[in-house]
């Protein structure tokens, strides 16, 4: 029997004032896939990620995580489904600019009341896995784009969440680089049999995906593709 989806939007609407960034939109990410959402900017793509993981709440419809409403959860119970069972990778990162590379991997870890040591050698292992070592000592401003997207890259792998959640993130990096880094995202996504929601609109990144689902004025184009 196929395994159950593990995050569900049925009909889900957001609008900011009068602006309405999605119109019923529904679909479904399944254990261990690698879903792309695609479309043009304005679309709605980036709104659905924010209420599949909870940051955002819909106006009407139902979000669901593993069997559970989101809605029906309350602001601490989403804030730790987003420490634990989900990770994150934006656009620019969104590394801690004070900290190291190490301590930016380790950061989720020791917040959820890891010592020390064992997180920050858990960060050194992802990191020598992301092929970025080298900057472990570095502060993310002495790293270059690509090397601090991978270091974003091993800080959304580091509780072993079951979904990461990937906004444009290599709307920044050049093409090498950019396919460089999903590539990397997806191989150690698929390692620890964890989803990964991708937000593109570069056709060559969401090639990357298991499946793609094409978003416009809000809700998901009917005929959705998959490899």
């Amino acid at each position: 029997m196929p395994s159950p989806p593990l995050l569900v939007a049925d009909d889900v609407s957001k609008s900011f004032g009068a602006t309405q960034a999605l119109s019923g939109a529904s679909l479904q990410v399944f254990p261990g896939e690698v879903l792309a959402l695609t479309g043009p900017s304005g679309s709605g793509k980036s709104t659905l990620l924010h209420c599949l993981s909870g940051i955002l709440m819909p106006d009407s419809g139902r979000v669901g995580y593993d069997g559970r409403d989101l809605g029906a959860l309350g602001d601490r119970e989403r804030s730790t489904l987003r420490r634990g069972a989900f990770g994150f990778v934006f656009q620019f990162g969104q590394l801690v600019p004070e900290l190291t590379c190490l301590e930016n991997v380790a950061l989720p870890l020791r917040l959820a009341g890891t010592r020390r040591r064992p997180a920050e050698q858990l960060a050194g292992e992802l990191l020598a896995r992301l092929h970025v070592s080298d900057v472990a000592a570095k502060r993310p401003g002495q790293a270059s784009g690509g090397q601090g997207q991978r270091v974003a890259v091993a800080r959304a792998l580091i509780t072993t969440p079951r979904v990461i959640f990937a906004d444009e993130p290599t709307g920044a990096l050049d093409s090498r680089n950019g396919e460089q880094v999903i590539r990397l995202l997806v191989a150690a996504a698929k390692e620890r049999g964890s989803a990964v929601v991708l937000v593109t609109h570069e056709e060559r990144i969401a090639a990357c995906a298991d499946r793609i689902v094409a978003f416009q004025d809000g809700a998901a184009v009917p005929a959705a593709v998959a490899r």
